[in-house]
């Protein structure tokens, strides 16, 4: 309850880094991608995967419906349909030269910048589920289901201290680099589509309270255990909302 209320705080921590433009804030998103990265990168040189299973392990494969509905909600996990919002609307801040060769070579930029972007978050999915298939399924613990027990048993799995903090880490630079451009997308779609032109705080506080009250809601209805549901079941709901930010 008390980690939910707090991601409020996030909205003013938006409205400091607004202050000093927007590649500022470009730049602290890729650095808290990257810390998220090089967090999983070290577990899994801790974990020490079995690398013919890895490699096997890309071949795509539904065992069952549960690993249907897990594999739709990394879908809306990992491309999220505001963000098709948000890298629409950067491009309005490139400078671009404009001519036919000026648009077409800021196309180009503006895709391999979100090939990249894209692959990086596949690669950082693909770590997460390696890390759990090599330290808790191989170890035989397939109960565990949500984040708190994951947390909980690394250190004792792995052997190592550093393993259980960096995990922490990684899942704050994840919530902080998803709020921040959540937040973004939804100031985006305020101004632009349904120009709505309020204060800036104001409306940051909003779309974030819109945000929260669900999470609220359910710790306090079903607990705080089912929040990993409510966690891949709002990824499975952007999976959906794709093809109606992608078809138009």
């Amino acid at each position: 309850m008390w980690g939910v209320s707090l991601t409020v705080l996030d909205t003013f921590l938006l409205l400091v880094l607004q202050r000093y433009g927007i590649r500022k804030m470009e730049a602290f998103i890729i650095a808290l991608v990257a810390i998220v990265g090089t967090s999983f990168l070290v577990q899994l040189l801790i974990a020490k995967p079995p690398m013919g299973e890895v490699v096997t392990g890309f071949i795509p494969s539904l065992p069952d419906e549960t690993a249907l509905y897990i594999a739709i909600g990394i879908i809306g996990a990992t491309v999220m349909p505001h963000n098709l919002y948000l890298h629409s609307a950067l491009v309005q801040t490139r400078k671009i030269n404009k001519t036919e060769s000026g648009i077409r070579r800021a196309l180009k930029i503006n895709f391999a910048d979100t090939a990249i972007a894209l692959n990086l978050a596949f690669f950082v999915n693909a770590a997460i589920l390696i890390l759990a298939a090599t330290v808790f399924y191989k170890a035989g613990h397939t109960g565990i289901a949500d984040l708190h027990e994951a947390h909980r048993m690394l250190e004792p799995l792995l052997g190592s201290k550093l393993a259980p903090i960096l995990f922490a880490v990684a899942l704050i630079a994840a919530g902080q680099s998803s709020t921040v451009t959540g937040t973004l997308a939804g100031q985006i779609v305020m101004e632009g589509y349904l120009r709505l032109r309020i204060n800036p705080w104001l409306r940051r506080l909003i779309t974030r309270l819109v945000a929260i009250i669900p999470a609220l809601l359910v710790i306090l209805i079903a607990g705080e255990e089912k929040i990993g549901e409510l966690l891949v079941f709002s990824q499975v709901l952007l999976s959906l909302q794709l093809g109606f930010a992608i078809i138009p």
